[in-house]
């Protein structure tokens, strides 16, 4: 698995954009605005930070070599994940989409509304 697969799982999720807020190389994946995803596009070995339910982070953590806690992140909420570690793409998906829901759990009724109903007609 590289970033540009992690990047395509996050643009099929509904409402996502991305962009280069900080640099040139570090890409930033938001829903409605909001960042849930964000990779360096030339750091190696590659990883990317998502935002994680604090719990389920320290499991994660305490589980895989490859999850430490987010790089320049508020540690409580955020993982970093190395691609090339001992994370399963089955997981990483799973986990770019908790991620996502995370944020998405943040927005505002309408916009949170408006999503479910778009996932729900992705089947």
């Amino acid at each position: 698995m590289d970033t540009f697969d992690v990047r395509d799982m996050a643009l099929a999720l509904p409402e996502v954009s991305e962009d280069f807020p900080f640099d040139a190389t570090t890409l930033a994946m938001r829903v409605m605005g909001k960042i849930f995803l964000l990779m360096d596009l030339e750091k190696v070995p590659a990883s990317v930070n998502l935002k994680c339910e604090p719990e389920r982070a320290l499991e994660l953590r305490a589980r895989f070599e490859a999850v430490t806690p987010g790089y320049h992140m508020n540690k409580r909420h955020w993982n970093t994940i190395m691609l090339a570690g001992d994370v399963r793409p089955e997981l990483m998906r799973e986990l770019v989409e908790h991620s996502y829901d995370r944020v998405v759990a943040g927005l505002k009724k309408a916009e949170r509304e408006h999503i479910a109903r778009l996932r729900q007609a992705q089947g």
